[in-house]
């Protein structure tokens, strides 16, 4: 099965509908604050299980987001410290850069996946390219680089998410207040983390795709791969 992204499904079943649940639906006198919150998990949690199941290939990422909102639900079904809940929204990303960086010392850099892959890019050519110019030693530097930012991007997420947690959350685990909380968070989440996340990783795509254009003097049709299809 083909894998495809589906941003507004994401968006609608991962932060939307938890948000207005956990929000909406918390009090006494609607779910209460247990069933609100497992009713707002299950959303996220079955996309997850979903995109598992359907796209073999990455189910790495949808794994962690499975992860990560089941962390979530303990926090809130155990009744913990709500302090906990900043440090697992920290924690998560802060992991994930760390896997970034590791993976790239041992030889499986994951910009090179993610961006410098054919799927993307005119590989083949590019690297023509950059062997008949005897360029190729600069463009690696800088997809060094490009990785190292790649990383930073999740530090940023690190730092917002806990930022973010500590701001909103400050109820105690468990109680409608808290899962109000969580659901103003998850929403809030979108505008001052994801975006901007997805503004750093256009600006790394942008600084890869400058320098594969100076050091090989490639226009931008003959570099992307629908270009020369």
């Amino acid at each position: 099965m083909s894998e495809k992204s589906h941003p507004f499904i994401d968006l609608a079943v991962s932060i939307l509908i938890p948000s207005v649940v956990l929000m909406k639906l918390s009090g006494p006198e609607q779910l209460g604050a247990t069933r609100a919150l497992l009713l707002a998990l299950a959303f996220p949690v079955c996309w997850g299980l979903y995109e598992l199941i359907n796209n073999r290939k990455k189910n790495w990422i949808a794994l962690i987001g499975v992860f990560s909102v089941l962390l979530t639900g303990g926090i809130g079904l155990l009744k913990l410290d709500a302090g906990w809940l900043a440090i697992k929204e920290a924690a998560v990303p802060t992991v994930i850069g760390i896997g970034v960086l590791i993976a790239h010392k041992v030889g499986y850099p994951v910009i090179r996946k993610l961006l410098f892959n054919p799927s993307v890019l005119n590989v083949k050519r590019i690297e023509s390219e950059l062997d008949k110019r005897g360029t190729r030693n600069i463009f690696e530097t800088q997809l060094d680089t490009a990785n190292y930012l790649f990383a930073g991007t999740f530090g940023f997420s690190a730092m917002m998410n806990y930022v973010l947690a500590k701001w909103i959350v400050k109820s105690d685990s468990g109680t409608t207040a808290f899962n109000e909380e969580l659901g103003r968070m998850t929403l809030l989440s979108y505008p001052m983390i994801a975006i901007p996340s997805t503004l750093m990783m256009l600006g790394i795509f942008y600084m890869l795709w400058r320098t594969i254009s100076k050091q090989t003097g490639l226009k931008f049709e003959e570099i992307m791969v629908a270009g020369n299809e």
